[in-house]
């Protein structure tokens, strides 16, 4: 491998949605930094099969929606 050329690899935590944490070792961050999930597998419905409903940040969803709301999806 070439010298000085790969990003720094390090400890972090990372915080799950339900307060569970656990070391990995990463290039994202500096040493000891804290990483807090917004989804992770005990919440997303891809991994629950839970009904989630889709967040409309900023009236992007509606936007999208009135846009194609003509094609009969």
């Amino acid at each position: 491998m070439k010298n000085d050329i790969h990003p720094e690899y390090h400890t972090i935590t990372v915080k799950m949605t339900d307060g569970t944490e656990f070391q990995t070792r990463t290039t994202w961050g500096k040493e000891g930094d804290v990483m807090n999930l917004d989804i992770d597998p005990t919440s997303h419905h891809a991994w629950t099969g839970g009904n989630a409903r889709l967040l409309d940040t900023g009236g992007r969803v509606s936007k999208f929606k009135k846009k194609y709301e003509g094609l009969g999806f």
